[in-house]
Parts: C-alpha cells; sequence; structure tokens
C-alpha cells in the first residue's frame, strides 16, 4: 500500500474459531468461512468509545471492555461466527481451574506470594485451552499477518508486536502483587479488594504494555515481553493457510471501509 505509515488506522483483532474480527477507534468487522467455504462478513460502528479517556489505569480496563463490547452484536448479526470460549471444554477447563485457584490460595505449605503467582498462572488455563482447538491458531496467525502487513506496508510474519499475549507478564505480575495487597485486608473487605485489585491491575498491565510499545528495545521491555512472544510461537498462532489469509483480509477490508467513512455493511 502507498498510504504513509503516519495515516494508519490502528487496529487491533480477534481470532475465531473459524475467522477473523479486525476493530479500529471507531468501528469493527468480522468475517467468517461458513460451513459451505463462502466468506461472510458484517461490520458496524462501535457502541461502546473510550479513546477520549486518557487517565492512567482508567483508560486501559475501559478499551479492554470496548474491544469486548460488540461481540453481543457479532453473534446476533453473524450466527455461524464460533468465539474460542464457547466450546464445552473450555467451559470445563474454565470451572475446574477456579476451583483449583481457590485451593491453591488455601495451601498453608505455600508462601503469599507462591500462591498468587501460582493461582495467576492457573487462572491463564482456560484460555490456553482455548487456543488449542481447531483453526484458532492459523486463525490468529492471519490476524496477525494481515494487519502487520497493512501496518507495515511488507509483508510479516505470524507474530505481532501488540498481541494481548504480550500482557501476560505484566498482568500476571500486577495481579500477583495486588492479590498480595488484598489478602491483607479485612476479611470482609476482602472481596471488594480483590475485584478492586483486579481492574488495578489490568490498568497498570495495560499501562506497561503501552510502554513496552514504545520502547521495544529496552532490556526490561524485552523481557516482559518473551513470555508472549513465545506463547505465540509455540501456541497462540499457526501459519494461516490461503483461505484463512483471504478471510483476515476481507475483515481489514471492511473495518477500513467504516474507519473511512463508509456506511456499514449488512
Amino acid at each position: 500500500m502507498s498510504t504513509d505509515k503516519l495515516d494508519k488506522v490502528r487496529l487491533g483483532g480477534m481470532a475465531l474459531s473459524n475467522g477473523v474480527v479486525v476493530h479500529g477507534p471507531t468501528a469493527w468487522a468480522a468475517a467468517v468461512r461458513s460451513a459451505e467455504g463462502q466468506i461472510k462478513v458484517v461490520s458496524a460502528r462501535k457502541r461502546v468509545l473510550a479513546p477520549g479517556v486518557q487517565q492512567p489505569f482508567l483508560r486501559g480496563p475501559l478499551r479492554l471492555l470496548e474491544a469486548f463490547a460488540f461481540l453481543p452484536e457479532l453473534r446476533r448479526r453473524l450466527p455461524e461466527a464460533r468465539l474460542p470460549f464457547e466450546r464445552p471444554a473450555v467451559l470445563a477447563v474454565a470451572a475446574a481451574s477456579a476451583a483449583t485457584v481457590q485451593v491453591v490460595r488455601r495451601a498453608p505449605n505455600l508462601s503469599e506470594a507462591a500462591r498468587e503467582v501460582l493461582a495467576g498462572a492457573l487462572s491463564l488455563t482456560p484460555a490456553l485451552m482455548a487456543l488449542r482447538g481447531g483453526e484458532l491458531a492459523s486463525y490468529h496467525g492471519a490476524e496477525h499477518v494481515t494487519i502487520g502487513t497493512y501496518e507495515h506496508d511488507e509483508p510479516r510474519e505470524r507474530v505481532h508486536e501488540r498481541c494481548g499475549s504480550h500482557l501476560i507478564g505484566p498482568l500476571l505480575a500486577a495481579t500477583g502483587a495486588a492479590n498480595i495487597l488484598a489478602s491483607r485486608a479485612p476479611a470482609n473487605m476482602r472481596g471488594a479488594a480483590r475485584i478492586a485489585g483486579s481492574i488495578g491491575a489490568v490498568g497498570a498491565a495495560v499501562e506497561v504494555f503501552g510502554w513496552m510499545t514504545r520502547n521495544p528495545r529496552h532490556p526490561l521491555s524485552r523481557a516482559l515481553a518473551r513470555p508472549g512472544q513465545e506463547l505465540q510461537q509455540r501456541l497462540a498462532t499457526a501459519d494461516p493457510s490461503p483461505e484463512q489469509l483471504e478471510v483476515a483480509e476481507a475483515a481489514l477490508a471492511a473495518c477500513l471501509e467504516l474507519e473511512n467513512g463508509d456506511r456499514p455493511t449488512d
């Protein structure tokens, strides 16, 4: 593309089990391949917007909310879309993981810090389980290749520097610290303290992630990004097929049409 990089729309994405979602500052689009082999595309303006919020620690959770708020509309307009966490096996693992986390937090033979680190790692199990199913990893790779190629004006690999997997390191550290502090609150306030700590941990992790993207060569940035890079390479992404890239490119094109001022598709 000949468009200057300064004019590029800032994009994010999400892999589906049978397609790709691409979202920008004000719009989103999804494309899936149906059982009959056809590509189906929907796009719309976002109803929840957070780009104007610039307060540190608050903008992170709000932007994450913005990135997921359109999923009910996506399911209504594109019933064929299959979200990663809808599989019964993933739901069962999520329930088992939640129960195991509670057991770990009561383990008397572990230090407080060890309990929280282990609990944080266990909480990632459902997400890892979701990534192992079907074509999700390949569609995740297609999402990265398509958005990265658009952003850099050259063919890109399936590992992307802004993938949400890079939040893992900062999020585990922030969540562990927040839960340690919450565990020291009075018993009648501990539940509320954990909720507040979780929100604060997300905000802190997103702020750290933003710093990482601005300072990719800093040694600390590289260390924090390493878990996400390994996850992308080994589990979260796979090389996409030409057919999967075609689906991702359809989602990208539909999102850019809206970001450039065109009307939504049906």
